[in-house]
């Protein structure tokens, strides 16, 4: 009785995937692809350059501990420029999304109607505030993954898995219905969201891939919320 349900989350999962990775030459995923990119290298930019200037100061001295400062100063800083590019990615991309959910609807779901939900300006918001969360976390567990490599970074994938399957899936659904219908959606779909945020958040881990999640994550979440039960 249990092999069913468990091939209903696998298909759930690595269908919307497979259509979404299908349609990554689409012109309309372009835009939020470089855009987000540009802006999360800004803002890592901007990191680095906060990260040299303090390391600067608590270093400027002599002797074993402002070597041992420095030094783990700048192993912080660059495993938070790996785990903090996707959520600045999400940000930045956020603005830029609806384009991406509606070139997926025009081409897989044409007898959809025009959507009546939530306007762009409200899903960049929502966006923003989902990547300002999972910022928070990431930088409470970072000293965790340096004491504890193994656990801590099982914790950021899980976080990651969850926050990116979450609010990639509300940003979708909040196109098409209330609040109030999407968190239930959302709810009863929450087995087949966290899987595919997992594969995302696994993606976001591999250099120049991860500059893909935002826009195929958009994509396979729309199919998902598009899926007949």
């Amino acid at each position: 009785m249990a092999r069913p349900p468990r091939r209903s989350i696998s298909a759930a999962m690595l269908q919307p995937l497979l259509l979404a990775l299908r349609q990554i030459p689409d012109p309309a995923f372009r835009r939020p692809l470089f855009f987000g990119a540009l802006g999360a290298l800004a803002g890592l930019s901007g990191l680095a350059w906060l990260s040299a200037w303090g390391l600067g100061a608590v270093a400027g001295g002599e002797g074993w501990l402002a070597t041992t400062a420095a030094t783990a100063g700048v192993v912080l800083v660059a495993v938070a420029a790996w785990w903090l590019f996707i959520p600045l990615l999400l940000a930045v991309a956020g603005l830029f999304l609806d384009g991406v959910a509606e070139a997926v609807e025009r081409r897989h779901y044409p007898a959809l109607p025009p959507p009546q939900g939530a306007s762009t300006a409200v899903q960049a918001w929502g966006a923003a505030v989902m990547a300002a969360k999972l910022v928070g976390l990431t930088l409470v567990l970072l000293p965790l993954s340096l004491l504890l490599p193994v656990v801590g970074v099982v914790l950021l994938w899980a976080v990651a898995a969850i926050f990116l399957g979450d609010g990639l899936f509300e940003g979708v659904a909040l196109r098409r219905m209330e609040r109030v219908s999407a968190d239930a959606l959302r709810r009863q779909r929450r087995l087949a969201i966290w899987s595919l945020g997992g594969v995302l958040a696994l993606l976001a881990a591999v250099p120049l891939a991860n500059l893909l999640v935002p826009v195929l994550g958009t994509a396979a979440m729309t199919h998902l919320l598009h899926r007949r039960d």
